[in-house]
């Protein structure tokens, strides 16, 4: 049964319309701090960070008066990127962390994403109990007014951050004589990425550092990869790394200018680790994952898996098979040998201590060749339009064209009105018109 609230990553929509609101935050708060309060843990804590939309200071505050209503106690981290409150939540011990996030989306888009106390993001079982909570009566679950929750601010969560990812390399690691362009998207990591890479001596050039509520992802970030494109060659740096508004995502740049995404990172992970006897088990990836990783990684005798698309569907296939590696094309990559959920900062890291001894971006990130792929975002104003007949016989008819030739994907989107059309071949043309098929029934 389809969730009521929560989608592929956690609850998202438009401010001020939905459930995208005070009043549901309020619910949201008191109905998911009951339901981890319940799990026998004597300390009542939970933790908040947000990316920068404006809209964070409405819905925090209401997120907060939720929880504290229920008997949590909160500390709030202001700005972090989103792996950061999934390490602190587990490092402070807390009984669950919140991010006030909606990702990639534009500025008018929030929502939010739950840990539980192991920093992992929640089950759909658990997802659907804290749904049922929040439909029930709120009078329910308020607690006696002795009881209510205290709300204490966290100026140091970045610091807190940037030193448990620094603990995961060596002490004499340092980025001297590297020339990097870093775009935070104006997003949650515009203080933790810069700090970062300065102290550890990288020579940085910063572009969407200044957010102003309304900029996130605006023409910068990972869903804008032109911008590092060109900013590495003006300034001809070594690399350009691109993060969303979370920082969970993260998008390369070599020095010749050429975009570098989430499938040849992985790929480029997964050979060095492997080499390195890292790697444990193999690698998963999702359906929307290149053809050409796949059969790169079947060369290189690696273990390759495909789960739904998420990154909360890669790390559940990832525990299942009990790999330590996965990610999306997109570049939701997670490290599970240092992370428990997607982290642009770490896997730059990663990247670049691979970097450090005088290697091309070029040569160390141009791995495979991938098969050609289009995807095409149709805007919709109902998703259900995929399982209209239309729909169905077009997609019917645009596989049986495809044949063995390639493959065909068409899926909802979990976080936006938009349906997704991807398909690879090595016949461009045959792409393109499996896809003009489909396209044409959606609309």
């Amino acid at each position: 049964m389809k969730n009521k609230y929560f989608g592929t990553d956690g609850i998202r929509g438009t401010v001020n319309r939905g459930i995208i609101t005070g009043e549901k935050f309020f619910k949201f708060g008191l109905a998911s701090g009951t339901y981890f309060k319940n799990q026998k843990k004597s300390k009542q804590v939970a933790i908040i960070a947000k990316d920068t939309r404006l809209s964070g200071y409405t819905l925090e505050p209401a997120l907060v008066s939720g929880l504290v209503s229920g008997g949590m106690h909160v500390f709030t981290l202001g700005p972090l990127p989103t792996n950061g409150l999934a390490m602190l939540t587990k490092s402070m011990r807390a009984n669950m962390g919140i991010m006030i996030t909606a990702s990639h989306n534009p500025f008018y888009d929030n929502g939010l994403k739950l840990f539980g106390p192991d920093g992992m993001k929640l089950s759909d079982k658990i997802e659907k109990k804290i749904e049922k909570l929040i439909d029930t009566k709120n009078t329910k679950q308020l607690t006696n007014p002795k009881f209510l929750g205290r709300v204490k601010r966290l100026e140091d969560g970045n610091e807190k951050y940037i030193k448990i990812l620094k603990n995961n390399f060596p002490k004499n690691f340092n980025l001297k004589g590297t020339k990097i362009v870093l775009d935070c998207a104006n997003g949650a990591c515009y203080k933790a990425a810069p700090k970062l890479l300065k102290e550890l001596g990288a020579k940085i050039f910063p572009i969407g550092i200044k957010p102003d509520g309304l900029n996130i992802n605006e023409k910068c970030g990972s869903t804008f990869p032109s911008k590092i494109k060109s900013a590495v060659k003006k300034f001809k740096a070594n690399v350009g790394i691109s993060f969303d508004g979370d920082a969970d995502r993260i998008i390369m740049c070599d020095e010749r200018g050429k975009i570098i995404d989430g499938d040849q990172i992985i790929a480029m992970l997964a050979r060095r680790w492997k080499s390195k006897r890292i790697l444990k088990g193999g690698v998963v990836g999702t359906l929307m994952s290149n053809y050409g990783l796949e059969k790169f990684l079947k060369d290189q005798k690696i273990k390759f898996s495909r789960s739904k698309v998420g990154d909360r569907y890669v790390k559940e296939k990832m525990k299942k098979l009990n790999f330590n590696l996965g990610g999306e094309q997109s570049g939701h990559i997670i490290l599970g040998k240092f992370a428990t959920t997607g982290d642009g900062l770490l896997v730059a890291l990663e990247v670049l201590f691979s970097l450090r001894k005088g290697k091309k971006a070029s040569d160390l990130l141009d791995v495979f060749k991938p098969l050609p792929q289009i995807l095409e975002n149709v805007i919709v104003k109902d998703k259900s339009i995929i399982n209209k007949p239309r729909c169905k016989i077009a997609v019917k008819k645009a596989s049986k064209l495809m044949g063995k030739k390639g493959r065909i994907l068409l899926r909802k989107s979990g976080t936006e009105p938009k349906i997704r059309i991807m398909a690879e071949s090595y016949d461009k043309s045959l792409i393109l018109e499996c896809i003009k098929i489909i396209k044409n029934s959606i609309k």
